[in-house]
């Protein structure tokens, strides 16, 4: 079972602030804030509570990235990422999802899509380097949350709508996923309480063809990217995430042009990408916590668009199917799969000023980097992230519903422009943490994907 460092009893409740995809993860968040947790405690019960409440994108059965930052010590990434099997479970499947207003994608999906794990691990390694809170105290609360089930609200009834092929797809999926107003997770009880008690070990029971993968599976602290940006130190990921130097050149550019134009903005994105920033609306969710003590932490996490093979009341993951991610060529065994996934951190002197992380396939970087730049700007966190976002893919520029309609007229003819109807969750969904200069916690989670803020005093 994970260690932890124990304290004999709880101290009084700690200030802090935490966004998250949804308003019972953060509220699994919160209370433990409340008890007397840190960020790292209160970011771990989230995603256990996450298992239950934002199944399409998380579980045990996923991957995900880490940031953690203590007062006075360097900032930690803990890389869970997934990593290529020493061989296929079997083949993979097309399946066509309608995304109404954005079009069709082709996914693909079953056992042939699934690949090995690391998220458990690395909730297993941050709990053992910076939790003061027992590993069962932080999975009982997503426990007792799976036996009631969760009724669904309408983000989450658009969401499964869209993916109805995916979730549907087995008997074993209807079950959880059948009643439109209500995700039926009793099923997940079981699987949970095996992660109380035996921790990652729960993953081989979930997945015993690749129990030898698993058992080969290390947690990567590779450094993370740095940069320096109107005087804030940021810091993000690096590989195998690509979206960390896509984050960085971004406001590298901004910063660049002093006072950036619509046109500028748009460039800035399509330079950091490389002139390439398509790929499918595939499914993320994020966490950002920081407390009173300047304790900061992010984890971003996924099971890409899902398999829509369930075990154990959990749906498992599709990583060798994102194919506009990770390439269509074949991986050799242990490799770690590329991501866009950025947990990201904005350090001012040396006291986390920002935490933040995005939902959106190919897109969540450039979300990132655009928030983060109108925060750096003075934009409160909440304004910053309702603030519409652009995306550019090759010469064409969406642009998010809110741009004022003169600095469109700007654009030159170059660009082939798509405007969209208010906002929309093709542009991600941000989840932010801001500590202003004078100590003042501020949360906000995103409205295009039903995300939440919460400030605990």
């Amino acid at each position: 079972m994970p260690s932890a460092r124990f304290e004999p009893q709880y101290p009084p409740a700690m200030r802090g602030a935490i966004a998250a995809g949804h308003p019972l993860t953060a509220e699994a968040g919160a209370r433990v804030l409340r008890a007397g947790g840190n960020a790292v405690d209160a970011l771990l019960a989230a995603a256990f509570t996450a298992f239950v409440t934002e199944g399409p994108l998380t579980g045990p059965a996923g991957g995900g990235f880490m940031l953690v930052h203590e007062p006075g010590s360097e900032t930690t990434v803990l890389e869970c990422f997934f990593a290529a099997p020493a061989g296929r479970l079997g083949e993979m499947e097309e399946i066509l999802i309608d995304f109404a207003d954005s079009g069709t994608q082709i996914f693909h999906i079953g056992l042939g899509s699934v690949a090995v794990p690391g998220l458990l691990k690395g909730l297993e390694e941050a709990h053992r380097r910076f939790a003061t809170r027992s590993w069962a105290d932080l999975v009982s609360p997503a426990i007792d949350l799976a036996r009631a089930g969760v009724e669904c609200d309408e983000p989450r009834l658009f969401l499964h709508r869209i993916l109805a092929p995916i979730l549907l797809h087995q008997e074993a999926g209807r079950r959880v996923y059948g009643d439109v107003a209500r995700v039926r997770t009793s099923d997940l009880v079981l699987m949970l309480e095996r992660v109380r008690d035996v921790g990652a070990e729960t993953v081989a029971e979930i997945l015993p063809e690749f129990a030898d993968d698993l058992r080969s599976y290390r947690v990567a602290t590779p450094a993370p990217l740095q940069t320096t940006v109107l005087g804030r130190r940021i810091l993000t990921m690096p590989a195998p995430s690509l979206g960390g130097a896509v984050v960085e050149r971004v406001l590298e550019a901004l910063a660049a042009a002093g006072e950036p134009t619509l046109e500028d903005e748009a460039r800035a994105v399509a330079s950091a990408y490389g002139g390439s920033g398509s790929g499918p609306l595939t499914g993320t969710t994020h966490i950002s916590v920081v407390d009173a003590s300047g304790t900061a932490a992010a984890l971003s996490s996924t099971l890409g668009s899902g398999s829509g093979i369930f075990r154990a009341g959990t749906q498992l993951n599709n990583m060798l199917g994102e194919l506009d991610v990770i390439g269509a060529g074949d991986h050799p065994p242990g490799e770690r799969l590329a991501s866009m996934m950025t947990p990201t951190l904005v350090l001012e002197d040396d006291r986390p000023r920002l935490v933040v992380g995005s939902a959106g396939s190919v897109r969540l970087a450039g979300a990132i980097a655009q928030v983060t730049w109108r925060i750096l700007r003075g934009t409160h966190v909440a304004e910053a992230i309702r603030a519409p976002r652009l995306h550019v893919d090759g010469t064409t520029v969406h642009l998010e519903g809110g741009w004022d309609d003169d600095a469109v007229a700007t654009l030159p003819a170059t660009w082939d422009v798509v405007r969209w109807e208010g906002i929309n969750l093709f542009f991600g969904g941000v989840q932010a943490v801001e500590r202003a200069a004078d100590g003042t916690l501020e949360a906000s989670g995103d409205p295009r994907r039903g995300g939440v803020g919460l400030v605990v005093q």
